[in-house]
């Protein structure tokens, strides 16, 4: 009986163990995250402008990395899959909490909108303004007086009661203060009007400052109505494909002649484009949809470039090699500002 009752503890024992292990490989979280090949989406789905419908055959995709928090299963699966890649948590959030990630990510996404809209319009020929708001909070250093008040995703309006029309405005001015100088920001946090006053102290640029990092936060108005659903996609790397499908709907012309367009960059308020990350599992997106022409963001490479670009080359670099290997009908374009990409297209 004993021997029955020990043969039957040792057999559910060994399956609550085995039911444990199950659950820590595919639910256990990791410091780290995958990147892996994310989707080619029509902007058609995404950009909707009042009386000008698209209706030309083809497509402009922005393309994708899909992020996930790594479990010792995916872990695995990351290892063996030649088109993903493992980063540490530190490099993917710069130690922000997923929350306030994805908060910068939206932000991001959001502001690459705007200057797509401001770029296309202008294009155009249509008529298009810009309100500054003020500096969006990107993240509050540790060393910042305001860390208890201010917080990421909140916009500073005022500094002394001074209002700048850039974050340039404001570097300078709080630049020429001593450290320890007390000063008071105005901000928005969740919509309303705080005021906060600490001192300043000295930055990692050895210049004076209130301790964050910012962008400007602006906002665009047209006379023709435009409104861009991104969805759950984040990030300002769809800058540029933005730009060509908006400009595509309200102008005569029709760049994409029927072709299925992919591509990545920034695009930024001179019409030039940046590069981003992960362009390599962009490449492999694009191809799984289909797409012709590949518009990528180019640099001049130097020793010094390739030393902080990812896998040592540039996003075009990076690209060209990517579909050489795995996607060779594919064109893979190098553009430096939003009108080289129309003058490709246009040919």
């Amino acid at each position: 009986m004993k021997s029955h009752l020990s043969k039957r503890f040792k057999k559910v024992t060994l399956i609550i163990i085995g039911v444990l292990v199950v659950l820590i490989m595919l639910f256990l979280p990791l410091n780290s995250y995958i990147e892996s090949p994310g989707e080619a989406d029509n902007l058609k789905s995404y950009v909707h402008i009042k009386k000008h419908p698209d209706k030309a055959k083809g497509s402009y995709m922005i393309t994708s990395v899909y992020l996930q928090r790594a479990r010792p299963v995916t872990y695995l699966w990351a290892l063996a899959n030649p088109h993903a890649t493992i980063e540490s948590a530190s490099s993917v959030t710069g130690g922000q909490s997923d929350k306030t990630y994805d908060k910068v990510q939206d932000f991001y996404m959001q502001s690459a909108i705007n200057e797509s809209i401001a770029t296309a319009y202008k294009a155009a020929n249509q008529q298009v303004t810009k309100k500054y708001l003020g500096i969006y909070v990107l993240q509050v250093q540790s060393n910042s007086k305001f860390k208890d008040d201010i917080k990421v995703g909140d916009t500073i309006t005022k500094v002394n009661g001074r209002h700048f029309n850039t974050a340039q405005g404001y570097q300078k001015y709080l630049g020429k203060q001593r450290v320890g100088t007390k000063v008071t920001v105005t901000y928005l946090h969740n919509g309303k009007q705080h005021q906060s006053t600490h001192s300043l102290v000295k930055l990692s640029t050895k210049k004076t400052g209130i301790g964050i990092i910012l962008t400007n936060n602006v906002k665009v108005n047209t006379k023709i109505p435009v409104k861009v659903t991104p969805g759950e996609l984040g990030g300002p790397s769809g800058g540029l494909m933005f730009s060509l499908q908006i400009y595509d709907q309200i102008s005569p012309t029709n760049l994409r002649q029927g072709r299925k367009i992919a591509g990545t960059g920034t695009i930024n308020p001179d019409g030039s484009v940046g590069e981003i990350g992960g362009i390599d599992k962009k490449v492999i997106a694009a191809k799984k949809a289909g797409a012709t022409v590949f518009l990528a963001p180019y640099i001049k490479p130097s020793k010094t470039i390739l030393k902080y670009e990812e896998q040592h080359k540039t996003n075009y670099q990076l690209a060209k090699a990517t579909a050489k290997k795995y996607a060779p009908e594919m064109k893979v374009v190098p553009v430096k500002t939003f009108n080289d990409a129309v003058k490709y297209l246009e040919k």
